[in-house]
């Protein structure tokens, strides 16, 4: 809102220091720093307003150091997350970009039904919270919004250079560069040289008319395996907002880089218009991801819950999709996506097992993973420290695919 007010200003009244609003640059810092300031602010009054409704978390005994004394630790503190993402966002970014609604309805969609989840485990004394297959459906929904909207809408498009036949000019004249803009279904494969998927390619015997199926029900699988697994990773302090800041940052990175028609061209990637926007909701989510590890970190003061972590994942799954580099989520989310097959492995391996021998085996002491390592006898901080320092070292890898292949 406050970019229409001093674009206003700016046009009309040319006043001094409005015309800085045009620049995103300017407005995705302005968006981090707010985004910091409402969530160490205004967290610890929801803490506070959280403790006085008695709304804790009812820890399950599962053997693990200092669980027990989490007991009766706040939850739903995704509600500040999700209020820190959203409210800079609103104010900073412009909110006529497809892009940047789309994710405002990821973060609200994932966020109530997280909340649902939490207010029936804290308020209805069920432990088990929704059911599993209610927040599969809400997953796919809006994973087939997001696939159809990317598909279809005609603001989704990506530039690339007009073929040039018959033109002829004199030697001595520049001839502007001719793009346009065109609906594709590419997408980016790291590591390769000619680095662009086409859907359309994929299977070859489904006719063109019939991509968008393909593509919706990739974009459908990406949103609620990552939001899946950001729920799953969330199981010892600071470790979800942690990992899910190191994302965010880099998928900033990799936006303003394809947002932006001179580095797109230097680096030789996809040049994505109106893709530039989704930096300030990008730094919104990282200062907001940050400014809760002021109260996440160990010994957690509120825990984010499924309001937060179901958020956090579906906001990454389809950031990475805008941007085009769903391909690269399993080294870019590499944190998620292992926390999601140990879980996987455990369960299969002890149902296999289990009808096999009589009696089911495990592979890990616990899962998911991080569980296993606290059984082991590593102190959570020290685990959730390794994580971000494996996460970190994704990201950089990931980042190196730009000029790596």
């Amino acid at each position: 809102m406050l970019y229409y007010l001093f674009d206003y200003l700016d046009k009309h009244y040319d006043l001094m220091g409005t015309g800085v609003f045009q620049y995103i640059s300017f407005r995705a810092g302005a968006a981090a720093v707010l985004s910091l300031v409402i969530t160490i602010t205004l967290g610890k009054n929801l803490i506070n307003f959280l403790r006085r409704k008695q709304v804790g978390e009812d820890i399950r005994d599962l053997g693990l150091e200092g669980q027990i004394q989490k007991k009766g630790t706040p939850t739903m503190g995704g509600l500040i997350i999700i209020g820190a993402i959203l409210i800079p966002t609103i104010l900073f970014a412009r909110i006529d970009n497809i892009y940047v609604i789309l994710l405002l309805i990821t973060t609200v969609w994932l966020g109530a039904i997280g909340l649902l989840d939490d207010y029936i485990k804290v308020f209805k004394k069920y432990k088990g919270g929704l059911a599993g297959k209610f927040k599969i459906i809400g997953q796919v929904g809006l994973g087939l919004i997001v696939g159809l909207v990317l598909y279809f809408h005609k603001d989704v498009v990506i530039r690339q250079m007009k073929p040039m036949q018959g033109v002829v000019i004199a030697s001595n004249e520049v001839m502007p560069t001719p793009y346009e803009d065109v609906k594709s279904t590419k997408t980016t494969v790291p590591f390769l040289k000619n680095n662009e998927l086409d859907y359309s390619s994929i299977i070859p015997f489904i006719p063109k008319n019939y991509t968008w199926v393909i593509y919706v029900l990739m974009v459908v699988l990406v949103v609620t395996t990552i939001s899946n697994g950001a729920n799953i990773t969330d199981g010892i302090d600071g470790l979800a907002a942690g990992t899910s800041a190191i994302i965010g940052l880099t998928l900033a990175i990799f936006a303003y880089l394809s947002g932006r028609v001179d580095f797109s061209n230097y680096l030789n990637i996809m040049y994505i218009p109106n893709l530039g926007e989704l930096v300030i909701f990008c730094t919104a989510f990282v200062g907001a991801c940050l400014g809760f590890l002021w109260y996440n970190a160990y010994p957690a003061q509120v825990f984010m819950g499924d309001t937060g972590s179901l958020a956090l994942g579906g906001i990454i799954a389809v950031l990475a999709l805008a941007v085009r580099k769903e391909i690269m989520i399993p080294v870019l989310c590499g944190i998620f996506i292992i926390e999601n097959i140990s879980v996987i492995l455990q369960v299969s391996y002890f149902k296999y097992t289990r009808r096999k021998y009589g009696e089911g085996r495990r592979i890990f002491l616990m899962a998911p993973i991080h569980h296993h390592y606290q059984k082991v006898g590593i102190h959570e901080s020290k685990i959730v420290t390794r994580f971000w320092i494996v996460g970190i070292l994704l990201a950089i890898l990931s980042l190196a695919t730009l000029k790596l292949r």
